[in-house]
């Protein structure tokens, strides 16, 4: 995951970090009571679909926004075997993209919450600089 830029020039690993930092902050700042292990779980593993979406060469990732959260799902089953919620939190947190997957548990509401706001930052301020050169 740390191979592969997700947004601006963040790395996918740094992403989901920055995505568990925030998850986790909401729930204990608001005090809003989701299930920690599968809130922090599901921010870690939310984008663990192991691929490059920027670099789509041989047409395998189309429509990655729409795919990548089963992708990511299936992943995390496959390599952590994790429970059936943080699979919820991983598969939902593309919402509203994904229409249909939509967010019930405070962790998966929490984690899609985070996941939009770390990723406007991130595209938004955290981009490397260009040099700028002077004709």
């Amino acid at each position: 995951m740390n191979r592969y830029i997700q947004h601006g020039s963040v790395s996918t690993l740094q992403h989901c970090k920055y995505v568990a930092e925030v998850s986790c902050w909401l729930n204990r700042r608001l005090h809003i009571g989701a299930n920690p292990h599968a809130l922090l779980v599901g921010a870690l593993l939310h984008d663990f679909y192991l691929y490059d979406w920027h670099t789509d060469e041989n047409h395998e990732h189309p429509l990655h926004g729409f795919r990548h959260p089963e992708i990511a799902r299936q992943n995390a089953r496959r390599y952590f075997h994790v429970e059936k919620q943080t699979q919820d939190v991983i598969r939902c947190h593309m919402w509203p993209l994904t229409l249909t997957q939509v967010p019930v548990s405070r962790a998966a509401i929490l984690v899609c919450i985070a996941d939009k706001t770390c990723s406007l930052y991130e595209t938004l301020f955290l981009r490397r600089r260009k040099e700028c050169t002077h004709a």
